[in-house]
């Protein structure tokens, strides 16, 4: 299965950048870029078009920046 969900919350109303790289710091996609209101968000990732290995997203929003790493495997 290709796709994965990633799921953030957002606790004030702000702009919301949820990035993914591959190691070498290249973007490979663009998730969410926009202002969001509070709540609990949930998007889709479908890697079907990359090869495997090791993938980073970040999550940016109102000065808070948290990266976490994904393996991908065909």
């Amino acid at each position: 299965n290709p796709s994965t969900v990633i799921n953030y919350d957002v606790p004030v109303k702000g702009k919301i950048a949820l990035v993914v790289y591959d190691v070498i710091g290249n973007t490979v996609a663009e998730l969410v870029n926009e202002v969001k209101e509070p709540g609990r968000y949930n998007v889709n990732f479908d890697a079907s078009g990359l090869s495997s290995g090791l993938y980073i997203y970040q999550l940016k929003a109102n000065g808070f920046v948290s990266s976490k790493k994904m393996m991908y495997l065909k």
